[in-house]
């Protein structure tokens, strides 16, 4: 009897040491930087994580709505592919939550806006704007967000939130939120491009509404918001992003860009050439730049020469709408605004980071809708990789210049 007690607990503590090794080797299956780690990484982190794929399971994407329905990642090339998107692993580790912002990264994520100004959502009522009054709105920062539906290629999230703005009033609203991935002929047609067989894509769209549930109307005495994506993405040394825009009269189109956010930037980190703004984006020098929705072309591009990654970015835009100032300055006027913005992560003041990372971001219109009524603004990403020959013909056709000439700008 005693035998048999002893050969089932050594039995039963093999399984175990068998259990926890094959975890282990399972968890050790892919390195660091692929898709198939972040995949692993952030399934522990969120137990409702989301995988779209396309059906040879090349394109994949990760959606998460316990970290604010954010795009987190994607490749295309499967789980052993490079992981494209940028996630700040120290702050997903941390029990911390800052007060500020709790900068996760994530590829794609929905924000409100305006960050500053008359409208700003950030700010608390007659606060001075400043960097230690500045607080991200928690349901877009911390707080989950509900699955409504998911499938294969698409899911869709949901959010119901109170926001007060920079004047005091209390905004309610109910946001929708849809990612789907794109099928090769999708990007094809939607860019006007035709993809060869050498370049491997990921792309995906995703379709932002706001609903207004207050008793009435946002207008510009009770201050509105607007739908503002971010797409962060890793720097590199030689990164550039990509910004074509509309010549023409200033008089009619307003500046061709916005470039005094952090203070004028030097000539080492941006560039304007033929109707195209340049922005380094080595993650060395904090800077900023925003296109008006007359100047834009709605499209914004990044090309990495080192890791051989162009990331593409589109989204709505309405010339004739009103966009909301997203400066820090409540004396400014709040109805005159950008609809396009690039930026390149640095160092504070103080030398810390929050990155370093890059973004492309686009944002709506204000919502000036009646209770009940939607707002929706669509913004989608594609990823192309490969060897520069293809990835050049991709860029002369979306930017009209070539990596070689992009190679040349800084």
């Amino acid at each position: 009897m005693k035998k048999n007690i002893f050969w089932l607990i050594l039995l039963i503590a093999l399984t175990i040491l068998s259990c926890n090794n094959s975890k282990k080797r399972t968890m050790n299956e892919y390195e660091k930087g692929t898709f198939g780690y972040d995949f692993q990484y952030l399934s522990q982190k969120d137990d409702q994580v989301v995988a779209l794929k396309s059906d040879d399971a090349e394109a994949q994407i990760i959606v998460s709505p316990k970290y604010q329905a954010k795009v987190f990642t994607s490749t295309a090339e499967g789980l052993s592919g490079a992981s494209l998107g940028y996630l700040n692993y120290k702050v997903l580790d941390s029990p911390e939550i800052n007060e500020h912002m709790n900068g996760y990264g994530g590829e794609n994520r929905f924000w409100l806006g305006p960050e500053g100004g008359k409208f700003s959502v950030f700010f608390k009522p007659g606060a001075g704007q400043v960097f230690d009054n500045w607080h991200t709105p928690k349901p877009v920062d911390i707080e989950p967000w509900i699955v409504v539906n998911a499938g294969d290629k698409s899911v869709t999230m949901e959010k119901a939130m109170d926001v007060t703005n920079y004047q005091g009033t209390l905004l309610r609203l109910k946001i929708d939120r849809t990612v789907a991935l794109l099928s090769t002929p999708e990007i094809n047609s939607t860019l006007g491009i035709s993809l060869n067989a050498d370049i491997k894509a990921v792309a995906y769209a995703t379709e932002n509404s706001i609903t207004n549930l207050n008793d009435f109307a946002w207008t510009a005495e009770t201050g509105t918001i607007c739908i503002w994506i971010l797409d962060m993405f890793n720097p590199g040394p030689k990164a550039v992003t990509i910004v074509p825009f509309i010549s023409g009269d200033e008089k009619e189109l307003g500046p061709v860009a916005t470039t005094n956010y952090f203070g004028e930037i030097p000539a080492s980190h941006f560039q304007i050439r033929n109707n195209v703004a340049f922005l380094k984006t080595d993650g060395k020098y904090r800077s900023k730049i925003g296109i008006n929705a007359k100047r834009t072309k709605a499209i914004a591009g990044n090309y990495d020469p080192d890791t051989k990654r162009l990331t593409v970015s589109t989204f709505d835009v309405d010339p004739n709408a009103v966009y909301l100032n997203q400066e820090w300055n409540p004396a400014k006027d709040p109805l005159t605004g950008d609809a396009l913005n690039a930026y390149n992560d640095g160092p504070l003041e103080d030398g810390s980071i929050m990155g370093p990372f890059l973004e492309l971001e686009s944002a709506s219109p204000g919502a000036f809708i009646a209770p009940n009524e939607s707002f929706r603004h669509n913004h989608n990403v594609y990823h192309f990789a490969g060897e520069e020959k293809g990835l050049s013909e991709i860029m002369k056709t979306l930017f009209g210049i070539s990596i070689e000439e992009i190679n040349t700008i800084f």
